[in-house]
């Protein structure tokens, strides 16, 4: 049975944060709120974690994971970034933007897309995200929280309660969020390709 925290979306509560990372560094599975709508998330390192994953949304070892980083001094550690791709990502976050970079040997080969070498970067604007990454110290493996046979990530913490709490370590109730997908932009080959338009705004990339 999961553990259910309900977090306050402005100011998230430090003690709940911690055990919440608690719960991640574990191995936990956790169900988090950005700024996207929900995810699910887990450590970077932990492969039995994000095996969990691919079973609760019953999908395949090649789908495409997301980093959620706090910074751009994160990014940089795990992504290769040149000064234009640089300035373009820091004069656009935090944002609703993926980037899609050539990952570097920090991140484990089983994320990265296996023909490219590539993995998609964030540094969202929710702020009880930005307090998990902040407490956490480091990335988060992550991925839109969309069920089976669902078109549309999940919303409303309560009512996705019933059907995983079974399934993840915990869920971090941060308010009602419906999805607004990212605005995805790979940076892998020089200039910006926007790949998605979403939230995010696609013009500086254009």
């Amino acid at each position: 049975m999961s553990q259910f925290f309900h977090i306050h979306p402005d100011t998230p509560q430090q003690r709940l944060i911690k055990q919440a990372v608690q719960i991640i560094q574990r191995g936990g599975v956790v169900v988090y709120p950005t700024d996207s709508g929900y995810a699910l998330a887990c450590h970077l390192g932990d492969k039995t974690a994000h095996d969990r994953i691919l079973r609760i949304r019953q999908i395949s070892g090649d789908h495409h994971f997301t980093l959620m980083c706090r910074d751009l001094s994160e990014l940089s550690l795990f992504a290769k970034v040149d000064n234009t791709a640089f300035r373009l990502i820091k004069n656009n976050t935090p944002g609703a933007y993926t980037f899609i970079l050539k990952g570097t040997k920090e991140v484990p080969r089983r994320f990265l897309n296996e023909k490219k070498k590539t993995i998609g970067l964030r540094i969202p604007e929710n702020r009880i995200a930005l307090a998990l990454l902040e407490e956490l110290g480091e990335p988060l493996m992550s991925t839109s929280l969309l069920l089976p046979g669902q078109q549309f990530a999940e919303a409303d913490p309560d009512e996705m309660r019933p059907q995983l709490e079974k399934q993840v370590d915990l869920i971090l109730h941060g308010g009602v969020i419906a999805e607004a997908p990212t605005t995805v932009v790979d940076l892998s080959d020089g200039d910006p390709v926007i790949v998605r338009e979403g939230m995010g705004d696609p013009s500086p990339f254009r």
